[in-house]
C-alpha cells in the first residue's frame, strides 16, 4: 500500500478544504436538476416531440453514462498526476460539460422535429460523457481526503448543503429565465446562464481542493471486469447502491413533473418557482441537524428516518390533483426535509464502504466504486423522467409547439401520480434493501486504523 502524500487521517479537515469541496455540487446539481426539469417540457411542448419519444430522448444520453461511469472510475484510478488521481479530471472533464450544456438548449430552427431532437440527444450525449469524468473522481475524493468516520459525513454535509442551494437556485431562476425571454430564445439563454453556473462549480471545486490532503493506496490489479466483479461481491455496496438508486428515480420523476404540476395541476408556470423554493428551502436549512442527528444515532438509522419523511411529503404530494396549492407546497417542503437526509447519510456511508475494502485488501478501488454507483445514481435518474414521461403517454397527454392546449382528466391524473404516489412508494421501497446494510462505525474506525498504519509503513 503506497501514498502520494500524507491522508487526512481522523483530524478535522480545515474549513476551507470542505467548503472547496463542496463547491463541486454547483456543477452536479446545476446540470442534475435542469434537464431533469427543462429537458423533457423543452421537447414535448416547444419542440413538438411526443411524450413517449421525449422520454427516450432524456434516457439515451444517461443510458450511456451507466456504461462510461465505471469506465471513469478506472481510468481516475490510474491517474498519476502531482495533483492525485481525482482533481486534474475535475477541470478537464468540467470545462467540456459547461459547453456541451448550453448546446443542449441551442437547437437552431432546422425545419424538422426529428433534426431538432437529433441535435438536443447529441449534445445531451457529449454532456452525459464529460460529466462522467467530472462526477466520478469528485465522488471517489472523499474516500482519499480522509479516513474518518464522523469527518465524511461533515464534509458531506458541505456539499449536500451546497447542492441543496445550487437545487434551489438553478431549480428557480431557470423557469424564471425561459419565461421572461420567452419561446425558444428563453431555453437558449437559460442554458448559457446555467453552462455559467456549471463553470463556476467546475473552477471553484479544481481550485478550492487544491490544498486537500491526498491518501491513496496502490490502484486494483486486474481488469475493470475484474474489478467491477469484486466490488458486485461486496454486500453492504450493493444494497446501499439498489437503495439509493431507487430514491434516485424517485427524485427523478419528481423532477420530471414540476413543469407539469405547475401549470397543468396548479394552472401557473410561475409555481414551479415556488415548488423549488419549498424543495430546497428546508433542505437547505436542515441539512447541518440531519447531520448532526446522524453523528448520535448512526448514519443508517439517520437514512431510514429521512428516507420516510420524503415518503410521506410524496404522498401527501397527490393533493396536485385538486389543484390545492397550499398542500401542495407543504407536500413538497416535506419532501425537502427528508432529501436533505437522503442525500447526507448515503454519501457518506459510499466512501465507508470503499475505505474498508481498501483496508482489507490494499487496493484502492475508490474509483471503481464511485463509478459504479454514480453510474446507478445516473440510472435512476434517467429513468425517473422516462417513467414520467410513460406515464404522461398512457394517460393521453397531448404534446404542443408552445400552443395553449387543454389536457384530458386522464393526463392530468397521469401528472398528479407520477408525482407523488409512484415516488413516495419506490422509496418506501428501497429501505427493503436498506435495512440488509450492516456495516457499523467500530468496523470503518478499524479500517481507517489500519488504512492509515499501512500508508505510514
Amino acid at each position: 500500500m503506497t501514498a502520494t502524500t500524507s491522508p487526512g487521517g481522523a483530524t478535522r479537515l480545515p474549513r476551507g478544504v470542505r467548503i472547496g469541496y463542496g463547491s463541486g455540487s454547483v456543477a452536479t446539481g446545476a446540470f442534475g436538476t435542469v434537464p431533469g426539469l427543462m429537458l423533457l417540457p423543452y421537447l414535448t411542448d416547444e419542440l413538438g416531440i411526443a411524450a413517449l419519444w421525449a422520454g427516450v430522448i432524456v434516457f439515451l444520453p444517461k443510458a450511456w453514462d451507466v456504461v462510461l461511469n465505471p469506465v471513469a472510475g478506472r481510468i481516475s484510478d490510474r491517474t498519476v498526476d502531482p495533483a492525485g488521481p481525482r482533481r486534474p479530471w475535475l477541470l478537464r472533464a468540467g470545462l467540456m460539460l459547461a459547453g456541451a450544456f448550453a448546446l443542449i438548449f441551442a437547437a437552431p430552427d432546422l425545419g424538422s422535429q426529428w433534426l431538432e431532437a437529433g441535435w438536443v440527444l447529441v449534445f445531451f450525449v457529449l454532456a452525459a460523457s464529460a460529466y462522467a469524468f467530472f462526477q466520478v473522481p469528485y465522488v471517489a475524493m472523499p474516500a482519499e481526503i480522509t479516513t474518518s468516520y464522523d469527518e465524511r459525513t461533515r464534509l458531506m454535509t458541505w456539499r449536500v448543503a451546497i447542492l441543496a442551494f445550487t437545487i434551489m437556485l438553478a431549480g428557480a431562476t431557470a423557469p424564471v429565465i425561459r419565461d421572461a425571454v420567452g419561446g425558444r430564445d428563453g431555453y437558449r439563454v437559460m442554458g448559457v446562464v446555467m453552462s455559467l453556473v456549471i463553470l463556476v462549480g467546475v473552477v471553484s471545486a479544481w481550485w478550492g481542493t487544491r490544498h486537500a490532503p491526498i491518501g491513496a493506496v496502490s490502484a486494483g490489479a486486474g481488469s475493470l471486469r475484474e474489478q467491477l466483479r469484486v466490488v458486485g461481491r461486496a454486500r453492504d455496496f450493493r444494497v446501499l447502491l439498489t437503495t439509493f438508486v431507487l430514491q434516485a428515480l424517485a427524485t427523478g420523476c419528481m423532477l420530471a413533473g414540476v413543469a407539469y404540476v405547475a401549470e397543468d395541476l396548479l394552472g401557473r408556470s410561475g409555481a414551479a418557482t415556488v415548488l423549488f423554493v419549498c424543495f430546497v428551502g428546508p433542505a437547505l436549512l436542515l441539512t447541518p441537524l440531519w447531520a448532526r442527528w446522524g453523528e448520535r444515532v448512526g448514519k443508517k438509522q439517520g437514512y431510514v428516518a429521512s428516507s420516510l419523511v420524503l415518503a410521506a411529503g410524496a404522498a401527501l404530494a397527490v393533493l396536485a390533483r385538486g389543484g390545492n396549492d397550499v398542500w401542495t407546497f407543504v407536500a413538497t417542503g416535506l419532501v425537502g426535509v427528508g432529501y436533505a437526509g437522503c442525500q447526507v447519510f448515503p454519501m457518506a456511508m459510499l466512501p465507508d464502504v470503499a475505505a474498508v475494502d481498501a483496508a482489507r485488501t490494499g487496493e484502492n478501488r475508490a474509483g471503481v466504486y464511485t463509478g459504479v454507483w454514480t453510474a446507478g445514481e445516473t440510472l435512476g435518474l434517467a429513468l425517473g423522467p422516462a417513467v414520467f414521461a410513460l406515464m404522461l403517454a398512457l394517460g393521453g397527454y397531448l404534446s404542443s409547439e408552445g400552443r395553449d392546449i387543454s389536457q384530458p382528466d386522464s393526463a392530468l391524473t397521469a401528472i398528479a401520480l407520477g408525482f407523488s404516489l409512484v415516488p413516495a412508494a419506490l422509496t418506501i421501497l428501497s429501505l427493503w434493501w436498506l435495512r440488509q446494510y450492516t456495516l457499523d462505525p467500530a468496523e470503518v474506525a478499524a479500517s481507517s486504523v489500519g488504512e492509515e498504519g499501512a500508508i505510514r509503513a
